[in-house]
């Protein structure tokens, strides 16, 4: 059966065809192979995806496409240009201080890279900077949405491990913010190195002035992480919280969003919410057969054997996900791998929340790395521009973000120091 499934896979996406459709039938065709009832399908399909935490998905999906309409993310930009737009380069650390900012909300890379991208991709270039490097900027900045809580791979990862999706959540601040830094300082630099962006101040709002306009958008992220923290409301009550608020603030107080308005910004959430739907049931599926059939196991005890210590496990599971990224989208390759990866990680003796932590940054690379980088396509969609362009610019960023992950992977005090002095044990 594991031959069959892992054959159809493979030969699958050689033709190019999608990730849930092909895992969806490598899974049906192990069935098959293993002469197992069909009904198997449908019931594990279902509970695959009636999960309580999984609600927390279309909700902030919806809430990222009502903060991209009903301008918070434009104030969000003003503020953070006030704050870093005064120095060479600062438009490009705008660009990566706004995602940051706006990942505390939306949970979703791709949502950032279409409402930060759409206002700062044109004004990057309105700047002189290249096309090209202003969406690979964009492209690898907005990675840090699916890395600072509220975060929708962290969801996955907690509900497929059955790790706290909270402790994980306090657990991202830390690797989110090193990145984000990480990427300011070399953008800094480069442009220096470049000289580029000696205009970047030009039309820059003071910091109180931006913070004024900004108010009620800078509140969001503050009731959202401040009430899962404080014990207000779960992880996925926040999200259903996070739509109310951008609601009432696009349509009340910004009257920015119209009636009309609504059903595009629905539907939108709609066909993004149910195409991760559709691949988290397909991949629970395929990972309810492969459990079955051992393969964790099996995996797990020649990890054990081969990688004799955490380190080397650790280097080894970077090394596989790095690549396993580059083909896998980010969602599917969680809820198939994490399963099978964190018992194992939990028998080197190294905690679930790290190693989530480990996972979720490696495989957020895979949304920057060619041929199936989500977030390169989002960003060359609003720059307009060929995927190759963008390529010799990506690299130097590929570059910062794994020096990032080798210090996130080997220095676990990153992630669970703060997790620690909130959860105390």
């Amino acid at each position: 059966m594991t031959a069959v499934m892992i054959s159809t896979m493979v030969l699958c996406f050689a033709l190019t065809v999608s990730v849930a459709v092909s895992i969806g039938l490598a899974s049906i065709f192990g069935i098959q192979a293993s002469n197992a009832n069909m009904l198997i399908s449908v019931k594990e399909m279902f509970s695959s995806i009636n999960k309580f935490p999984l609600a927390a998905i279309p909700f902030f999906i919806l809430a990222g496409n009502l903060m991209e309409t009903g301008g918070i993310s434009r104030r969000l930009v003003e503020f953070a240009k006030s704050i870093v737009g005064g120095v060479q380069g600062g438009l490009p650390m705008t660009c990566v201080l706004t995602c940051m900012i706006f990942a505390a909300v939306s949970g979703s890379s791709v949502a950032t890279t279409f409402a930060i991208g759409a206002i700062l991709i044109p004004a990057l270039i309105k700047h002189g900077y290249p096309t090209a490097y202003a969406a690979a900027l964009q492209a690898t900045s907005a990675e840090l949405g699916v890395i600072i809580p509220p975060s929708i791979p962290l969801i996955l990862y907690g509900v497929s491990a059955e790790v706290s999706i909270g402790e994980l959540f306090i657990a991202g601040f830390g690797p989110g913010l090193l990145i984000g830094c990480a990427l300011m300082l070399f953008v800094h630099l480069y442009c220096r190195w470049k000289g580029w962006g000696k205009q970047d101040g030009d039309g820059r709002l003071s910091f109180g002035k931006a913070t004024w306009q900004a108010g009620w958008a800078l509140l969001m992220p503050v009731i959202i992480l401040g009430g899962i923290y404080g014990g207000i409301f779960t992880p996925t009550e926040a999200s259903a919280v996070a739509v109310f608020y951008a609601l009432v603030v696009g349509v009340v107080i910004y009257r920015e969003i119209k009636l009309a308005d609504l059903y595009v910004i629905l539907r939108k959430s709609v066909m993004s919410s149910a195409v991760i739907m559709f691949i988290i049931a397909n991949a629970g599926l395929f990972a309810f057969l492969i459990t079955r059939a051992g393969v964790p196991d099996a995996i797990g005890h020649w990890l054990q054997a081969v990688l004799q210590s955490p380190a080397l496990f650790l280097l080894g599971v970077n090394a596989a996900l790095f690549i396993i990224g580059m083909f896998i989208e980010t969602s599917a390759a969680i809820i198939v791998l994490a399963p099978i990866l964190a018992p194992v990680a939990v028998h080197f003796g190294i905690d679930p929340v790290h190693f989530g932590l480990v996972m979720v940054v490696n495989l957020a690379l895979g949304m920057i790395t060619p041929p199936f980088g989500v977030n390169l396509f989002a960003a060359c969609t609003v720059a307009k521009i060929s995927l190759d362009r963008i390529i010799p610019y990506l690299l130097p960023f590929v570059f910062v973000i794994l020096a990032c992950l080798m210090v996130i992977t080997y220095v676990p005090q990153l992630s669970l120091s703060l997790r620690d002095l909130v959860y105390a044990k």
